[in-house]
């Protein structure tokens, strides 16, 4: 059955897109562009928290206003027009650190359905042929995706913002002020010309990928043997073994370098449980909306029963290595490894334990059940949370490092993520529209038609 792109679906993007951008350009707007704007707002809130009987706190938090007075300062303390035009880069940063989290949202969610389509051929999984359109759908939105984060890091390196601190000149110049000997050690794969390099590797590889993958398959729909299935297999176990090492070196750079003094083991397989189970839960909410609007009948209770034991599984993953990562480096209490924690419990104590509520508590509730897995409602309300839980972590995993504790969540934030929520559903229901949503000789079909347990 071909899918129609309803008008309505289509201005709703459009609204989202539209109303998102608003919100943006008004919250920039007000955001302060000089260090004497700075100095008001902080004279204004130091005054509020008097008035309350709390003004000395009030004078040590805004004293301390992204980070403290030490570490990416240069380890100097810092005089006021010093610490002034600290703070003013923090709200600087604020803006682009509300799209970065956006667009990589949305991208993240794109490249690993792309992993997990690759997954469905490489293993010749029988259950989900009757879902391979609408993984090919929500990829749709790589190629846009991946060049809206292209021009991110390009603008970075422009010095356009300083969200990545390490690209910053003068700390590799030895002798000077702000000399960064950790960093200047990291030099050599931290430099911007390699850094740009291997992003576009990367986002060439993938984009290859998803070409040949949608070609193989559009071939296999009209041949009358299993010749493009089998190079489907090929393209889809080669380019698995391709996405797990990029996908680490991705994460390195792309997050983990925003605070280039730390540094994770775990942190490649970290970002990808929460790429996985995003993608999984895209999955399964855009499948029941094309089943609420009449299109793919033949997906039945069992293949949604099988995404929401996916959801579950790398809501699991996700935690072990949320749990992981955090007890081992909290227990061994190294300075510069603790401090990563330090910052996000005492500074966003609320998004970081709010994310792990979402992101562990609520799936484990919700999806342990078997019967509710079933349930369409009970997928959706999960899904919904466990979306928005690791937008927040993703909020944690950026903001400390590159707006401290100037970080709120307001119009800014919200604008950005409408605005990409409104290109991301255009894209993907306007690809769905292009080929019929089941698969026409796919040698596993009937297998997925009959699928029932």
């Amino acid at each position: 059955m071909e899918y129609k792109l309803s008008k309505n679906l289509r201005l709703t993007a459009f609204i989202f897109m539209a109303v998102g951008a608003l919100l943006f350009t008004v919250d920039y707007i007000m955001l302060p562009k000089t260090t004497a704007e700075v100095a008001a707002m902080e004279a204004a809130a130091e005054g509020h928290g008097a008035a309350e009987g709390h003004g000395e706190d009030a004078s040590h938090g805004v004293a301390d206003a992204h980070g403290s007075d030490h570490g990416d300062t240069g380890g100097h303390e810092m005089s006021e027009e010093e610490h002034l035009e600290h703070t003013l880069g923090q709200y600087q940063n604020k803006p682009w650190s509300a799209i970065y989290i956006a667009a990589f949202f949305f991208f993240m969610i794109a490249l690993a359905c792309l992993a997990f389509y690759a997954v469905q051929y490489a293993s010749q999984a029988g259950w989900s042929p009757l879902v391979l359109r609408v993984m090919e759908g929500i990829t749709a939105y790589l190629l846009p995706g991946s060049i809206i984060m292209f021009i991110l890091l390009c603008l970075s390196s422009a010095h356009v913002n300083h969200m990545f601190h390490w690209m910053d000149p003068d700390l590799l110049v030895e002798g000077g002020d702000h000399y960064d000997k950790l960093i200047d050690g990291k030099s050599g794969y931290l430099n911007i010309p390699f850094f740009l390099g291997r992003a576009a590797f990367f986002i060439l590889g993938w984009n290859l990928y998803r070409h040949f993958a949608l070609k193989f398959s559009k071939n296999q729909d009209e041949a009358t043997d299993n010749r493009w299935h089998k190079k489907s297999f090929k393209a889809a176990a080669m380019f698995l073994v391709f996405f797990i090492y990029t996908e680490s070196i991705m994460s390195w750079d792309w997050i983990m370098s925003l605070d280039p003094h730390w540094f994770s083991t775990l942190f490649g397989w970290y970002v990808f449980a929460g790429m996985m189970v995003c993608a999984i839960t895209t999955i399964a909410l855009v499948t029941m909306v094309l089943k609420s609007q009449g299109y793919l009948k033949q997906v039945n209770d069992s293949h949604i029963h099988d995404l929401a034991k996916f959801m579950f599984a790398f809501s699991i993953f996700w935690t072990y290595l949320w749990f992981s990562q955090f007890m081992l480096i909290w227990y061994s209490n190294i300075p510069e490894e603790v401090t990563y924690f330090i910052t996000r419990i005492e500074d966003y104590n609320l998004p970081f334990f709010a994310m792990v509520g979402m992101n562990f508590v609520f799936p484990l509730l919700i999806l342990m059940n078997s019967d509710f897995k079933r349930v369409n409602w009970f997928v959706v309300m999960a899904g919904i949370v466990i979306l928005l839980g690791h937008y927040v972590d993703l909020f944690n995993m950026v903001m400390p490092a590159t707006v401290g504790k100037s970080w709120s969540f307001g119009f800014v934030e919200i604008g950005s993520l409408l605005f990409f929520l409104g290109l991301f559903i255009f894209v993907v229901f306007r690809s769905l529209t292009k080929r019929p949503l089941e698969p026409k000789r796919n040698p596993l079909i009937e297998e997925s038609k009959h699928f029932h347990y």
